[in-house]
């Protein structure tokens, strides 16, 4: 798949960071500066009097060192929680060209807006003014323990697990943007994570940070189990150089993929992708594909699972620790959710922008999917049967159609 499949998750909006000070609060903004000042060890001179000019046009004929700078911001990321950080050019190259060949094939599907955004990918200065220079950063969120399973468990993505990533990425890049500030003055910059038409893989694999694994995802000796993130900015630091790729000979992810999606190394057909099925489409999932789920009700991690480079992944950030039992419900439970409940649980999380009407499709094609080797298999079909019953009079037609299905399957 080309970059822009990378996108699957991806909020249909544009962060714009924004830093500001109460008029009456000098003290705490003395503290701010002092703190900021430490992170990247340099001072400041009063550059951030009267609430700031994060927006403004850094000036490059200044006596800046570079090279020392990019240093200190790699210093400042890992301070930050940051599992690494590198630099790229803000020229996506020969990427370009194969995301506008996976666009003209139409394997995006129903995302429209990768289409309608795609000179954005292709020129980040139109995303951001001035910009030049792309600063990568990632975070580990392979959670802290393994994920049960059995056939009346609800499979839900790693990713989607915990807090919202969009959030906590993007915080922690804004914080990153301002310990820069503190240390040179201001400069223009734009914070990204999967929250604009960024080619937030290509800019890591030219960072470093990686290589382009066969499953289209960043992929390092670290693993994939891993978010990122981005800042546009003006400053023209001196870029990394880009890693070997170590993926040789092996299929595993091809092998592995339940509906064929990854029609070829380093291509994902996304009307076939599971994640695409039950995160973006937004109608009927095809009843071709509907057997295939199995008890993925949000997302599939299948691809990664079984790369061999993910048995020396890091234990991820607390931060995305699962909540609300989320790698240990059954489909049941969460099927009985009321939308009033779905929408307070899952607050905070990325899950809750599919809505409930998704979120109770999806989780009826898998109660019709059972395991026919499954143990108590009979109990569970009764059980399951009981629980779509409760919903073939659900108001949406999408929910009835696909609550129908499921009781066919267990009935056949």
């Amino acid at each position: 798949m080309t970059e822009g499949a990378n996108d699957g998750s991806r909020k249909r909006r544009f962060a714009r960071p924004e830093v500001t000070f109460e008029e009456n609060d000098q003290s705490r903004l003395q503290q701010w500066r002092q703190c900021l000042a430490q992170m990247l060890g340099g001072c400041l001179v009063g550059q951030f009097e009267n609430g700031g000019n994060i927006g403004a046009m850094h000036d490059q004929d200044s006596t800046v060192d570079y090279a020392a700078l990019k240093e200190k911001i790699r210093e400042a990321g890992r301070k930050l929680g940051f599992a690494a950080v590198g630099v790229a050019r803000a020229e996506p190259g020969a990427a370009v060209d194969k995301m506008r060949e996976w666009l003209a094939e139409g394997c995006h599907g129903e995302m429209d807006y990768m289409a309608r955004h795609a000179d954005l990918r292709a020129n980040p200065a139109q995303l951001q003014p001035g910009t030049i220079t792309v600063i990568s950063a990632v975070i580990d969120y392979l959670p802290h323990h393994e994920t049960a399973e059995g056939p009346d468990q609800a499979a839900i993505s790693r990713y989607a697990q915990g807090r919202d990533y969009h959030k906590v990425v993007r915080s922690r890049l804004q914080k990153l943007a301002d310990a820069i500030a503190a240390q040179i003055g201001p400069f223009g910059y734009r914070v990204f994570s999967d929250s604009a038409p960024v080619m937030e893989v290509e800019f890591a694999r030219q960072s470093g940070l990686g290589w382009r694994g066969k499953h289209t995802l960043l992929l390092s000796k670290q693993g994939s189990w891993r978010f990122l993130g981005d800042i546009y900015t003006d400053l023209p630091l001196p870029p990394d150089e880009p890693i070997e790729e170590h993926c040789g000979t092996c299929t595993a992810c091809l092998d592995a993929c339940p509906t064929g999606a990854i029609v070829a190394p380093y291509k994902v057909d996304a009307r076939r992708c599971i994640s695409y099925l039950t995160i973006e489409l937004a109608g009927p999932i095809p009843e071709e594909f509907r057997p295939l789920i199995g008890n993925r009700i949000y997302g599939c991690d299948d691809c990664q699972t079984c790369c061999p480079w993910n048995r020396f992944a890091q234990t991820g950030d607390p931060e995305f620790a699962p909540r609300h039992g989320l790698d240990t419900a059954t489909l049941i439970e969460l099927f009985n959710w009321t939308e009033a409940e779905f929408d307070r649980r899952l607050a905070g999380n990325p899950i809750r922008r599919i809505g409930h009407e998704r979120w109770l499709r999806n989780i009826a094609v898998a109660l019709g999917n059972l395991p026919a080797s499954s143990s108590g298999a009979a109990n569970l079909t009764v059980n399951r049967k009981k629980a779509l019953k409760m919903k073939s009079d659900h108001p949406s037609a999408l929910v009835r159609e696909h609550v129908a299905w499921a009781l066919a399957r267990l009935e056949g």
